[in-house]
This record gives structure tokens, sequence and C-alpha cells, in this order.
């Protein structure tokens, strides 16, 4: 392949900015066709993004043969089905995150791409983001020394900002979306946790539900030990009060800490000597970087930014920390 032509499945809120645009702003990339089930919303955003082709049959766009690669956006819930359908059709595939319902699901799309030996990343699209890289930087310098420990905290109020609001609110419906707020939000942090620390020993958890409205834990702990002996806690909960609010992750070194939020821009570094921030413009299409990284994968000019075996991790944590 010369350039990758896109065609998305679930031509939903997540890509109205996030991804969508950022297909055609890429070098060597293009967005050919939309599928939405509801086809009247399918023909609006593929007028609405000056895309030429849309469907409401995933199974058609599929096998457009204008179509060489596919992105999946739906819920969960539909990951694994649609994802197996295009490998079988020869079409690598980028899938978001979490990358499906459960690791058991995860690792037989894993295992698809592996004996079809088609390719398949996973949206995991903070590795790629300037801020992150940052982190990643002053921890490979060892900017803070030794890392002792990380200690994350999520606590949003009901309804935060920080999820896309969408008409069914499927996202706490763990059928669709394999578990509450938690599902939606945790494999962003893990995900960086093992890009950072490398390989896991040990992880345990618990979940709770303390809403008595919701199908879903609402409260979620979490610890891993890391190979290295690094230990990770991270807690999730979301029904506190909007003035207790939190997004924060701190890695403790021998030397100091750096702090960062995971829906921010600025990360501070405190040592013995000096504090220090480093603060970043903004994205406006966050996956951007991340697609680039993936079309140059696609196209044979880089390594894989984010594998199945990555992002099974993520899913076994989540499961090991729910008790799956």
């Amino acid at each position: 392949m010369e350039e990758i032509r896109w065609g998305i499945i679930g031509c939903g809120d997540v890509t109205e900015v996030k991804s969508g645009p950022a297909f055609n702003k890429v070098n060597n990339s293009k967005l050919v066709a939309v599928m939405r089930r509801d086809g009247d919303k399918a023909a609006d955003y593929a007028k609405r993004h000056q895309v030429p082709k849309w469907y409401d049959n995933a199974s058609q766009l599929i096998n457009d043969p204008e179509v060489n690669a596919i992105y999946i956006a739906t819920p969960p819930l539909q990951h694994e089905a649609y994802t197996i359908e295009a490998l079988k059709a020869g079409k690598p595939v980028y899938v978001e995150k979490p990358m499906t319902l459960d690791a058991s699901a995860a690792q037989r799309m894993t295992d698809a791409a592996n004996n079809l030996k088609v390719k398949l990343c996973v949206a995991h699209y903070r590795r790629a983001q300037p801020i992150f890289l940052k982190v990643k930087e002053l921890l490979a310098t060892h900017t803070i020394g030794d890392v002792r420990l990380v200690r994350l905290k999520m606590l949003q109020s009901p309804n935060p900002v920080l999820i896309a609001k969408t008409a069914d609110n499927w996202r706490i419906n763990p059928v669709i979306s394999g578990g509450g707020l938690f599902h939606d939000l945790a494999p962003h942090q893990l995900d960086l946790m093992t890009y950072y620390f490398g390989d896991v020993k040990n992880a345990m958890g618990i979940s709770t539900r303390q809403q008595e409205n919701t199908e879903v834990d609402d409260l979620v702990a979490g610890n891993i030990l890391f190979a290295n002996g690094i230990v990770f806690s991270g807690t999730w909960c979301f029904s506190v009060a909007s003035k207790d609010q939190a997004d924060i992750c701190v890695i403790y070194g021998s030397k100091g800490h750096i702090s960062f939020p995971m829906f921010g821009n600025k990360i501070t570094v405190t040592t013995d000597q000096s504090t220090e921030e480093y603060v970043f413009e903004p994205l406006q299409h966050v996956q951007q970087p991340m697609i680039e990284k993936v079309v140059d994968y696609f196209l044979g000019k880089g390594q894989n930014p984010c594998s199945g075996e990555d992002a099974l991790i993520t899913m076994q944590l989540m499961d090991d920390f729910t008790r799956k």
C-alpha cells in the first residue's frame, strides 16, 4: 500500500473531533467511507466531513474495494466481531479502546490478527501525545532517580464532563461497555503504566457499586506490582461531590516526584533542588499523533505503536481489578 484509505465503522461522537478529521490530515492517509447503523446519521456525517461514501452496513464497508484499512469506533460490544471480520477480509484494523469487553475477547482478537497475519493496532493514543512522551523521557533520564511507587486518583461526580455524552448513555450499560465509567477511562491510564514500567508481576483489586441508580460498579481500587519492583495504586470513583473531583497521577522516585493529570496539559517535576513545570498546547485532534504512527505501521514504515498484545495486558488488569 502507498496510501491508507480508511473506512470508519461507528462514526459517532468520538470521531467528530478526536479522531475523524485527523485521518485526512496525516500524510499518506485518506478517509473514504464511514458507516453507522442509522443511515441518515451516516449520510449526515459524510456530508459534513466531506467523506465520499457512507454505509449503514458494516460488512459492505469492510468489503468496499476502495477501503484498505478499518477504524472501529463503535461501543466495545461490537469491537470483537467487527475486528475479526475486517481481519478475515485482509484489512488492517485500528480499534478503539477499551479493546473489547474483557481479556478473553481481547485474546481472541489478538490471536486472529496473528493467525491471519493482518495488522492490528489499539487506540491507546496517549502513548503518542507530547505530554506523555515527556513523562517517559523524564523517567528514562532518571530525573527523579529510581522509581519507587505510583499513586493515581480519578475522582469524578456523576455524569462527569470528561465523558462524551450520548443519547443512550451506553457507557453505563455493562452489556455494551464491559463495565461502567471505569472501563471508559481506566484503559488510558493503565496502558500508560505498562508503557512506562513494563511487565506486570501481580495485580489485584476491588470494585463495588455505591450508587443505587446504576447497574455498574462506580468505585474501583487496584494495585499492580511490576516485575521491576515498582508498585502502582489507583482509585477510581464516579460518585464524589463536584468539589472533590480529582485527576492526578504522581510517580515517586528516590530523588523526587513527577505529577500530571490524564486529562490536562501540565507536568510538574519536584526534586530537592527545584520544581519545574512543562506546559503543552492542547491538541485539536487528540488521536492525530497516534494515527500518524498507525499509518506508518500499516505502510511498513514503523513499528506497531500499540499491539493487541499490549492492549490485552490492560484488559487483563481491568478484569483483575473488577474481579471478572
